[in-house]
């Protein structure tokens, strides 16, 4: 198969059909075979019951309905899962993508052998104020920590080779740094492609201002990660050893001037009362509980099961 399109969505009734006879003109115009992976995201609107008629009529449509609402970094992993063509194109489904896009990711991946191209919505058709000023900010940011030079993190329109789509685990909201997760397992040739931006023909976005408090606290943990993610002993296990040896240190220093003054008769306090000892016994105290998160880290990973975090309802032609 050369193409998979996943769909993450969340209540997007009214848009569905229309981006379905989309995508199904642009493949069957350039002869592409293909499937369309719809993954509802817990939707409470009708976008369940228009995707199982869509599955009814053409078999080249495949969909996940998770128990309930999990966020698109869940609704892309399970897309991912099921796959199968040799290039995954992600898209929203709310019509701001654009699927005449499509032909041209497909031939930057194959011809081309990049690994994962990213859209880049250069003009935009958002609020200024809530949105394009915040995704400036947040892409100068995750540019900065990640060493990518993309200018769209955020664009939910990327073409992946299959490979990379497989390697990658999205959790949490990770989803804005997939181009990170797949630099951090080996995909290097990753580029970046201006794609049209439409404004948005139904409905209200889902996403509010707080994804960007989120994608902020997501950037400092993916740049942990990136480092010390399968190794978290070289991480808190220095830092822990650095604080125990130096609580110890002071410690012997309080010792040492308590017993000097201790035979030279030279009065002094006793060493419960010096500040120095409790600065050392927190160090020291410090120190153990650093070394042992890096001990207790080092176990999760060698003991993780990929267990995945969301509860499958149903599926339709997988």
């Amino acid at each position: 198969m050369d193409i998979s399109v996943v769909i993450p969505l969340l209540n997007e009734e009214e848009s569905l059909q229309e981006l379905y006879d989309w995508i199904a003109k642009v493949m069957q115009s350039n002869q592409f075979l293909y499937e369309v992976v719809f993954i509802d995201d817990g939707s409470t609107d009708k976008s369940w019951d228009i995707i199982q008629e869509l599955s009814k009529k053409h078999n080249e449509v495949k969909a996940i309905r998770f128990q309930r609402n999990y966020g698109k970094s869940q609704a892309l992993d399970a897309g991912f899962h099921v796959a199968s063509g040799n290039v995954v194109i992600t898209m929203d489904a709310d019509l701001q993508d654009n699927p005449e896009e499509i032909p041209e990711l497909y031939n930057l991946i194959i011809k081309e052998d990049y690994d994962l191209i990213s859209g880049w919505k250069k003009k935009r058709y958002d609020n200024v104020i809530t949105k394009n000023i915040p995704s400036k900010l947040f892409n100068w940011a995750a540019r900065k920590t990640s060493g990518l030079q993309l200018n769209d993190f955020n664009c939910g329109l990327k073409a992946y080779k299959n490979e990379v789509v497989k390697a990658v685990k999205v959790s949490g909201e990770m989803h804005r740094y997939i181009p990170v997760l797949a630099k951090n397992e080996g995909f290097t040739k990753i580029g970046e492609k201006i794609v049209q931006h439409q404004a948005r023909k139904y409905g209200v976005t889902k996403f509010g201002i707080d994804r960007f408090v989120n994608g902020f606290l997501d950037l400092i943990t993916i740049s942990f990660l990136s480092k010390f993610g399968k190794r978290p002993m070289h991480f808190f296990g220095l830092w822990g050893t650095l604080m125990f040896i130096s609580g110890t240190t002071m410690a012997f220093y309080v010792g040492i001037v308590k017993l000097y003054r201790v035979f030279n008769n030279i009065p002094s306090i006793l060493v419960t009362q010096n500040p120095w000892f409790y600065i050392a016994l927190t160090s020291m105290i410090l120190g153990t509980l650093l070394f042992l998160a890096g001990f207790l880290g080092e176990l999760i990973i060698k003991s993780n099961s990929q267990q995945k975090h969301y509860k499958i309802k149903e599926k339709q032609n997988l």
